[in-house]
């Protein structure tokens, strides 16, 4: 009798694993399946007049390593400083923060760019940005993380799309860089790459939609309308995603490698954890807030409740796969049991060589020369890096359990710094060789 129930157990397990890896390489590859879905993800060609008024959030705690260079790139766009509003949110004891704000602030000497401090609770980033929110007044709102490299045309894509489309809210692309920098780098800016580049478009398309945590672009009086940013929600950007995409706004993605805002990879293999734990602590809450039934459709609170629920079953991951693997190998099973057993190692096979050509064609795009090492670091690292993603699922939901909702953060370096100075396409055909150079060196 337990035998058969360990059957059963293991076949109903290995069916909805393949389920699911059906579903995260569809997903996965939902933009390259079509044409016109990635020349649809594109930038537009050409820019329409600057003359939207942009407010760029910048919450920032203990970022006083990166927070100068970030507030003089988001002033040093190509669109009219003018119609830039910067607000740079800091909690008051962070006196180091504060003083590189500030002093970046007045080498600028911009009118239009301001520190903002609150002395009152939660200390988190959803609770600056709504004392950013507050302190400001352009009509359209944008947020960037302390490390961000933005790029100096990025508000005259959004510009653009949102006159062209009558678009009020656009998720530009964000990009990790450094994927030569950790075991688990790659496997991290593979994420990045199809999240932003693929399956934000089928989100889109179906109207429920995550938002990203920065380079989000949303008319205020939208936000107004959303109530803002819940300040006790580990994933303000994915909560008010929803909350929006609940009023029926539409939401327009855009992810063009040029126009990329840059960022890094995790400094370590701890802060890797508590930024996933986090992300994924903050998605059971969303789920339970309930806000995603006011979706419209089935199809849109379906998709809302698989992403938002996806931490429970990498936590079941972590707990069932060993065991499951064990039976697998020792329990005699009928011939279809054991076929099905199998499916979601071959559907691992499939994300792996999915990954492998993401990764192609990540550096492809970016200007890096994909090395031997790099396959080796990859081919290496690509299962370890699936059991980190479990425990990371399986911490966050034990924290949840508990109820500690605190607020890990996650140390930035600059890191990726380096790599936007080098590699970052100009235009110009002799600028272009300058490029090319610079890839060959930095290979070498």
């Amino acid at each position: 009798m337990t035998a058969t129930i360990a059957v059963i157990g293991l076949g109903v397990l290995s069916l909805l694993l393949a389920i699911q890896g059906v579903i995260t390489l569809y997903l996965m590859l939902y933009t390259w399946m079509r044409p016109d879905r990635l020349e649809a993800a594109r930038s537009p060609k050409n820019f329409a007049e600057p003359l939207l008024h942009f407010t760029a959030l910048l919450p920032a705690r203990h970022e006083e390593a990166v927070i100068a260079q970030t507030i003089e790139r988001v002033c040093h766009t190509r669109y009219p400083s003018d119609l830039i509003e910067v607000v740079v949110i800091c909690e008051a004891g962070d006196t180091e923060t504060i003083a590189e704000a500030t002093r970046a602030a007045r080498k600028i000497t911009s009118p239009t760019v301001s520190v903002v401090t609150f002395d009152d609770g939660p200390i988190n980033k959803p609770h600056g940005l709504n004392v950013g929110f507050r302190a400001s007044s352009f009509e359209v709102v944008t947020i960037f993380d302390a490390e961000d490299d933005v790029h100096p045309e990025i508000f005259d894509v959004v510009n653009t799309i949102m006159l062209q489309d009558d678009a009020g809210i656009v998720q530009a692309g964000v990009q990790l860089m450094d994927f030569r920098s950790s075991w688990y780098a790659p496997h991290n800016v593979l994420e990045y790459f199809f999240w932003f580049k693929s399956r934000l478009h089928f989100h889109a398309n179906v109207g429920s939609v995550p938002l990203g945590g920065n380079t989000v672009f949303m008319k205020r009086s939208l936000v107004e309308e959303a109530g803002g940013w819940d300040e006790h929600c580990l994933t303000e950007d994915a909560d008010i995603g929803i909350r929006l995409s609940a009023l029926g706004e539409p939401i327009a993605i855009t992810y063009d490698h040029d126009h990329a805002t840059r960022e890094e990879t995790p400094p370590s293999l701890g802060n890797f954890i508590r930024q996933r734990t986090r992300w994924n602590q903050g998605f059971l809450q969303v789920v339970r807030s309930g806000d995603w039934r006011r979706l419209e459709t089935r199809n849109q609170r379906l998709l809302a409740l698989y992403t938002l629920a996806y931490p429970l079953v990498q936590a079941a991951l972590a707990i069932l796969w060993l065991p499951a693997l064990i039976t697998t190998i020792t329990l005699k099973a009928p011939v279809i049991i054991a076929m099905l057993s199998l499916s979601p190692f071959y559907f691992l096979a499939f994300k792996y060589i999915a990954d492998l050509i993401g990764l192609s064609e990540f550096c492809r795009l970016y200007g890096f020369k994909l090395r031997p090492r790099d396959f080796a670091v990859f081919t290496l690292g690509f299962l370890p890096y699936q059991i980190l993603l479990n425990i990371s699922a399986l911490r966050a939901v034990a924290r949840h359990i508990r109820g500690d909702s605190s607020w890990e953060k996650t140390t930035h370096t600059g890191a990726h710094r380096v790599a936007r100075d080098r590699f970052q396409p100009q235009p110009g055909a002799a600028m272009m060789r300058g490029q090319e150079a610079l890839n060959e060196a930095a290979d070498d």
